[in-house]
């Protein structure tokens, strides 16, 4: 359970009647983003109301009627998936600072500069976005956003969600602590062992971990490590 002090109302009209829930704000988010959360815990008070701040509950029949169950939990996370959530003007400023951080990461790590086949900073995303005047809503998933994002921002930068396909050449000596960099960073799309013993591979990963996967390869091999982005 939450305070009544952090909690907010979740409303929704179904039918002819009208249900409210209170509920921390950041744990419906964790639960319109599919994170396995019980309802129970971030609600105020476990119980369906038709009026939250007067409290008047929610007769069994009309749960039974519009939800075809009485279960509390059900019918909440139903409230919280399709209702409305009433945020305070902070609170929609502060999910919404951590959503976009979280759109703005996702790219980073998945997108490139089709020109250079490099990563773009978070910075130029960044600055893109508020170029381009995007809206981030504060409950929905990354996943549903990243696309309208990358669209509205390729008139000011260019850019891919196309992944970068790295052939790797490990010599034999560093295979035991590089041969798991390879695998671990992306999909794995072919190797070979050669008669020297060393080992070649075709790595495909997202372009925004290009830099940390020579990073963490040039530590594992000491550098001795033979790289190329396939066209």
């Amino acid at each position: 359970m939450v305070s009544l002090d952090d909690a907010v109302i979740a409303r929704l009209k179904k039918g002819e009647h009208h249900f409210e829930i209170l509920v921390d704000p950041y744990g419906a988010a964790d639960i319109i983003e599919g994170k396995d959360t019980d309802v129970l815990k971030i609600m105020a008070i476990d119980a369906i109301f038709t009026d939250a701040k007067k409290g008047i509950h929610v007769s069994e029949e009309d749960l039974q009627e519009e939800f075809e169950t009485a279960d509390v939990s059900t019918v909440a996370e139903y409230i919280i998936k399709h209702g409305d959530i009433q945020l305070t003007t902070e609170q929609r400023h502060k999910m919404q600072k951590n959503k976009r951080k979280r759109v703005i990461e996702y790219i980073v790590k998945n997108a490139m500069d089709p020109q250079t086949k490099t990563p773009h900073p978070p910075a130029r995303i960044e600055r893109a976005i508020e170029e381009a005047g995007v809206h981030i809503d504060p409950f929905k998933p990354v996943s549903e956003q990243v696309k309208s994002t990358v669209n509205a921002i390729r008139p000011f930068i260019p850019l891919s969600l196309e992944r970068v396909k790295i052939t790797v050449k490990i010599p034999a000596k560093f295979i035991g602590k590089a041969y798991g960099v390879a695998r671990t960073f992306g999909v794995l799309e072919q190797e070979d062992w050669q008669s020297d013993g060393s080992w070649v591979g075709v790595v495909r990963l997202p372009a925004g971990v290009q830099n940390e996967f020579y990073d963490k390869l040039n530590e594992a091999t000491k550098g001795n490590v033979s790289t190329k982005v396939l066209k």
